[in-house]
């Protein structure tokens, strides 16, 4: 079979796609010295936890995004497992997509980490020299402003960008020219299609297709009558290299929820519905954050059996009111027997608009209101005119807004603190009343001294995420690297003690660099410049 150019690609490779390596783990080594060049697993920590993202170093022994935590830890007992940080990693994707907007006015995140960019639109590149140098200047850029790299793909249409950037990984840059996309696609898994999952890739293995080649040499009437015709003719032309779809600079959001799987099932039906009512209260806050209100109200429970029930109600006009929001999703939940335990729940908002029912009234209620509110004065200063002068009874005093009981705080494992006496640290884990922390900033050069504090430790206190990159003086680096308790006394280097959403302690190691190693800056990965690859560093595979 002849293979050649595409002609629903483009003549140059100027369609960019960008992929940050291992994102929410590289940020977590960047800002935590002791932990660099070790392997991190950054995802939820209970017992039905799942990975979010796993480091390199991680990867090597099979660790994986979206595998249960239990399994993750079964592979890689001393990891570091770390709490999410998604105000640090909002913070870096910020400034990565300031840099892609640099390059083009259409730029189409997908993600956090993750974005296309048409170069010719902001007339940065229409060749194949020209878009590679633009990306390997983006990915300097990235390096020097983050501290982080990321993998460049560079081909005539998005599928083959991203595909491009997948065999760039890690940290390197890789341009499919006009003209080798049939040759390049024939020999891949069919996985590599967008659109091809787990279902669909055994449905097609047993009908004897396992290859891009073997897609299209089935022709179009085959794929629609395995898969249907719409999959079909769509997974025939993906196969075919065709794939015209445009960046789109603004994606319009169809809908907003939010969900959490729970460590224990649920049993009790008022802890259910108080659940629900605090998922419906965080819905209506991403709501009311992205400039929208909706119509139909989602409520999604996932049983102990795993069976999922998803129940709806369209309400008569757009509303982002929590209150409204809370009473239908309570409403739903009615509908749902739950006697068997619910091990997830989820309340989303679908049909959106940008403006609320409300807001059509709301100009006429607040000027009825007001009336309301004259009216009622004026009434309270006639019956005061008439009854005689009284002495006024004491005031009381105003309730105190409640104090937080430093006892209660819970330290999550990476998050930053910062102590009055040992400036800004992160936390290696806490539990039995105690809490261990690391005493280190990003740009400390050696790992910095462990200390363990009571949980309700005065002089501790959470603390913002510091800048993986240095822009003013540089912080004074602590010179020697010990364990030591709140008393002084000293104890083992490069272990602490974590702790689980379940509340129980376990040992986070990994956090210390022994004397005589190898510096952990020496170790990381290196680019297609400085002479890797995939075999040099770790194993290739998505974040």
């Amino acid at each position: 079979m002849a293979y050649g150019s595409i002609g629903d690609v483009r003549a140059a490779p100027t369609i960019l796609h960008l992929d940050m390596d291992a994102f929410f783990a590289a940020a977590e080594q960047a800002s935590k010295p002791s932990l660099r060049g070790k392997p991190v697993i950054v995802g939820g920590l209970g017992p039905r936890g799942v990975v979010s993202t796993a480091s390199y170093e991680a990867r090597s022994f099979g660790v994986r995004s979206a595998m249960p935590m239990a399994q993750a830890r079964r592979l890689c007992p001393n990891a570091a497992y770390l709490v999410p940080r998604f105000q640090l990693y909002r913070t870096v994707s910020e400034q990565v997509m300031e840099l892609l907007g640099r390059l083009s006015p259409l730029v189409e995140p997908l993600s956090l980490d993750e974005a296309f960019v048409d170069l010719e639109a902001g007339g940065v590149a229409f060749g194949s020299a020209a878009a590679q140098e633009a990306g390997e200047r983006l990915r300097r850029d990235i390096r020097a402003v983050t501290g982080l790299s990321g993998s460049v793909g560079l081909a005539g249409s998005k599928m083959l960008a991203k595909i491009a950037s997948e065999q760039a990984k890690p940290d390197g840059l890789v341009l499919i020219e006009p003209g080798t996309e049939r040759g390049l696609l024939a020999p891949m898994p069919v996985r590599i299609l967008p659109g091809v999952g787990p279902a669909t890739g055994e449905h097609l293995r047993r009908a004897g297709m396992t290859t891009v080649a073997d897609l299209a040499e089935a022709g179009e009437d085959e794929l629609v009558r395995l898969l249907g015709k719409s999959h079909g003719a769509s997974l025939y032309r993906m196969a075919a290299g065709h794939d015209d779809r445009p960046v789109v600079a603004e994606r319009d959001t169809k809908s907003v929820s939010v969900e959490d799987t729970f460590d224990v099932d649920l049993h009790d039906r008022v802890r259910i519905m108080t659940e629900v009512g605090r998922l419906a209260d965080r819905c209506v806050q991403r709501l009311r954050a992205s400039g929208h209100s909706g119509r139909t109200i989602v409520l999604k429970v996932r049983r102990y059996d795993f069976s999922t029930l998803t129940r709806s109600e369209t309400l008569r006009g757009p509303t982002d009111d929590p209150g409204v929001v809370r009473e239908a999703a309570g409403r739903l939940l009615d509908s749902v027997d739950t006697t068997g335990g619910v091990r997830l729940l989820g309340v989303g908002v679908s049909g959106l608009a940008d403006y609320t029912q409300e807001d059509l009234f709301a100009q006429a209620a607040e000027e009825r209101a007001a009336e309301g509110r004259a009216a009622e004065g004026q009434a309270v200063e006639e019956r005061a005119a008439e009854e005689p002068e009284t002495e006024e009874p004491p005031v009381a005093a105003a309730e105190a807004e409640p104090v937080e009981d430093p006892a209660q705080r819970r330290w999550l494992a990476g998050h930053d603190v910062t102590h009055a006496e040992y400036g800004p640290g992160w936390v290696q884990g806490s539990g039995v009343g105690r809490v261990t922390v690391r005493f280190e900033t990003p740009t400390s050069l050696v790992p910095g001294r462990v200390r363990t504090f009571r949980v309700d430790d005065p002089g501790l206190e959470p603390s913002e995420p510091l800048p993986l990159v240095e822009t003013t003086e540089r912080l004074p680096l602590v010179e020697k690297d010990e364990t030591e308790t709140a008393t002084g006394t000293e104890t083992e280097t490069g272990i602490g003690m974590g702790i689980g959403t379940d509340g129980k302690v376990e040992t986070v190691a990994g956090a210390g660099t022994p004397a005589g190693q190898e510096s952990p800056l020496a170790r990381r990965p290196k680019s297609r410049s400085e002479g890797g690859g995939p075999g040099s560093g770790a194993a290739m595979s998505r974040p």
